[in-house]
């Protein structure tokens, strides 16, 4: 009898714990995630930028979403009077639904991305496209997943020009769980047309401090290779920023 009462006691634990576990994975989390820079005396300058990421999970369908938004300004000396001038001004948001077939990992997805960035070739660029994406591997250490499919761009260069045209796109995700409390996450894409190739990379270290608030150091890139005279075609962002877990 008392093997017979231990033995249920032990598997009603196992349950419970399952149970636990299962309640600690969360259907939906939304990450926030702001950094401001003021710098005073021989150099003036203020910037700030703020993003949110968030992710879904549903029985037939994974999403993610992200919004993204960056604004500096700088004061300088224009005829020996000093004057504020906005230096950059970028708006970004992008949003993914990948439906699950009958292997969960293997996905048809649609996404659709919009960019307003005021001192880049374009006035706007803006991404639909679909295909197939795939969660290669995921564990308690790391995960891996792509897509790949074709779609199309739209876009508006400074000049008033218009370049809409099909493209392939294709992306990459990856994190690397350092430990409880620390991730680096790779995330890179591409939308190859006749026009422009648009390319965008993030690095990114995460470290909690505490609770939902952790720190994030990252650096991003964007590239275009069609741009005017002038202007650059490679965009770098450097940062520290906090980030704080909403669910």
């Amino acid at each position: 009898m008392k093997l017979r009462a231990l033995t249920s006691a032990i598997a009603l634990s196992l349950v419970g714990g399952s149970i636990a576990f299962a309640e600690e994975k969360k259907d939906f989390t939304m990450d926030g995630e702001f950094g401001f820079i003021v710098t005073t005396g021989n150099t003036e300058t203020s910037s700030a930028s703020a993003a949110l990421n968030a992710t879904q999970e549903l029985e037939s369908w994974s999403n993610t979403y992200v919004i993204k938004g960056l604004y500096k300004q700088d004061t300088i000396e224009d005829e020996g009077e000093e004057v504020e001038r906005t230096t950059a001004q970028k708006f970004f948001a992008s949003g993914q639904g990948n439906y699950k077939l009958e292997n969960p990992d293997h996905r048809l997805f649609a996404f659709a991305s919009y960019e307003d960035d005021r001192f880049s070739n374009f006035k706007y660029q803006s991404t639909l496209a679909a295909g197939w994406n795939q969660k290669v591997w995921e564990d308690d250490v790391s995960s891996f997943e792509y897509s790949i499919g074709p779609g199309y761009s739209f876009a508006k260069t400074q000049d008033d020009e218009s370049q809409n045209n099909a493209i392939a796109r294709a992306s990459l995700g990856y994190q690397w769980n350092i430990s409880e409390t620390a991730k680096f996450t790779q995330a890179f894409s591409t939308e190859i047309g006749s026009d422009n190739t648009k390319s965008r990379a993030e690095t990114a270290l995460t470290a909690q401090i505490a609770g939902n608030l952790s720190m994030k150091f990252s650096i991003k890139f964007d590239h275009n290779t069609d741009v005017n005279p002038g202007i650059e075609k490679l965009d770098t962002e450097t940062a520290a920023t906090l980030v704080y877990s909403f669910f």
